[in-house]
């Protein structure tokens, strides 16, 4: 319901999983309390994946289509668009902050490393990954997590063109 209307009330989102709204509020007694909640959950799960891929362990293919792989069952689980929103948190930011920034540099090191054009804008690669895992985990939903990470990774490396190969 959040990834549809950010906006949504405390009511409607009770409403819509079947419980009074008193039962939500005891919870979280506001609407940004319940972002919060919702902020760290998806953080922790995002966390969690970048630790068991291994970024800047493993060999970079590697950690490559397995952040892919891991991180498609999160942005369907977790499905809000958290990156147009602010969590009014600033440990929450800070958070997100750190997140965002291991996974920075784990775009440096794909083109440091060559697999990424080092020519691109600065954010390119970062942009064109998040919005390939995103068209995969929102559009293409019944692909399972293992044949979506090949394609990800196959159209970021490779592109889509006909003559690419």
């Amino acid at each position: 319901m959040l990834a549809a209307d950010p906006s949504i009330s405390i009511a409607t989102i009770a409403a819509e999983a079947g419980v009074d709204r008193r039962t939500v509020y005891r919870r979280f007694a506001t609407r940004e309390a319940l972002l919060v909640a919702l902020f760290n959950a998806k953080l922790d799960a995002g966390e969690q994946v970048l630790d068991e891929a291994r970024l800047m362990e493993a060999p970079v293919a590697v950690a490559l289509h397995r952040y892919v792989e891991l991180i498609l069952p999160v942005s369907r689980q977790w499905p809000v668009d958290f990156g147009r929103l602010e969590s009014g948190d600033d440990a929450t930011e800070e958070r997100r902050q750190r997140v965002r920034s291991r996974l920075d540099a784990f775009v440096d090191r794909l083109v440091a490393e060559g697999l990424l054009r080092s020519d691109l804008p600065p954010g390119w690669g970062r942009a064109t990954l998040d919005q390939l895992v995103s068209l995969a985990a929102h559009r293409f939903p019944d692909l399972e997590p293992p044949q979506a990470a090949d394609l990800v990774v196959d159209t970021l490396l490779n592109g889509i063109g006909a003559n690419v190969r």
